[in-house]
């Protein structure tokens, strides 16, 4: 089964925890319905975005956010890197930070592979900042990163330290 990552906005429907959980509850009900497991899930920490990692078909996937009246911003299908899937979720890692990096035109999945190994070693000289993982859009067209870092200048520090640019850093709202 492919995973897709999904980005929404809940549009000022959800402002608090205890609606944002209850949303996740209900979603994770709808798209078991249809043979489709929520991996992973995000929140902004004004609840403005929330980012989705789904596995499963696109169609059942996309039928499931309609059931339960979750908007689509984006669905791309991609890859996981840094961790195995059963990993994902099964601890709390206080992930806090969100970097989206679109990716250049040119880059190649095996170059941008190459490169992650070649420039991960240096998330040493930042110690202060855990990276946890990335999900690649199979399309090569952007990326997210997880982070937990005491602010985003640290964030921004590890990302130089990497040679990783950022096109957008995002809050998450730490798991409870």
């Amino acid at each position: 089964m492919s995973l897709f990552l999904i980005e929404s906005s809940f549009e000022g429907k959800v402002n608090e925890v205890n609606e944002f959980n209850a949303l996740v509850a209900s979603l994770r009900e709808t798209v078991a319905a249809k043979d489709v497991k929520l991996l992973e899930v995000q929140v902004s920490k004004g609840f403005d975005r929330a980012f989705f990692i789904f596995e499963g078909s696109e169609s059942d996937i996309r039928a499931s956010l309609e059931d339960a009246q979750v908007s689509i911003l984006l669905l791309k299908e991609v890859r996981l890197i840094g961790k195995q899937q059963e990993e994902v979720g099964a601890y709390d890692e206080g992930l806090n930070y969100l970097v989206e990096w679109n990716l250049p035109e040119h880059l190649t999945m095996e170059q941008y592979l190459e490169r992650k190994r070649n420039n991960s070693v240096h998330y040493a000289e930042v110690p202060e900042v855990s990276f946890s993982r990335t999900y690649v859009c199979e399309d090569m067209t952007k990326c997210l990163c997880f982070y937990n870092a005491p602010d985003e200048a640290a964030v921004k520090r590890a990302r130089e330290a990497v040679k990783a640019p950022i096109d957008a850093i995002t809050e998450i709202l730490p798991k409870e």
